[in-house]
């Protein structure tokens, strides 16, 4: 399945600061991630650390944090990876389960999982 770039805003716990920005949706991602400096700007700390195999195989330590993620007008408290600061953010499989959305790879949306057939 191809990816594709989607309009995201990511909240700090308390929600007072938070950013919008592109990122890819990434269904082979289990986690989302988010560049670490922006993270700690919106006031995401770090809650745990976790081994995890990035999408070119390096295994790395990684930072993980409690965000609110809104895509769409549905949001959720998701867990969030500490990103390098380069890398493009990710909406993994965990935050979109989280806001019962699915891929429509064909026209490349997200669409409700209440929608789809049973």
């Amino acid at each position: 399945m191809g990816t594709f770039e989607l309009s995201v805003r990511v909240a700090g716990p308390n929600s007072e600061r938070s950013a919008t920005i592109a990122a890819t949706v990434d269904t082979g991602a289990f986690y989302s991630m988010v560049p670490a400096r922006l993270l700690r700007e919106i006031g995401v700390e770090r809650s745990d650390k976790r081994r995890m195999r990035l999408a070119g195989g390096r295994v790395v330590d990684a930072d993980i944090g409690e965000a609110r993620v809104t895509v769409d007008g549905r949001s959720v408290t998701t867990q969030v990876v500490f990103g390098e600061d380069g890398a493009p953010a990710l909406l993994g499989a965990y935050t979109l389960e989280g806001l019962a959305l699915a891929v429509d790879p064909v026209d490349q949306r997200l669409i409700p999982r209440d929608l789809l057939p049973l």
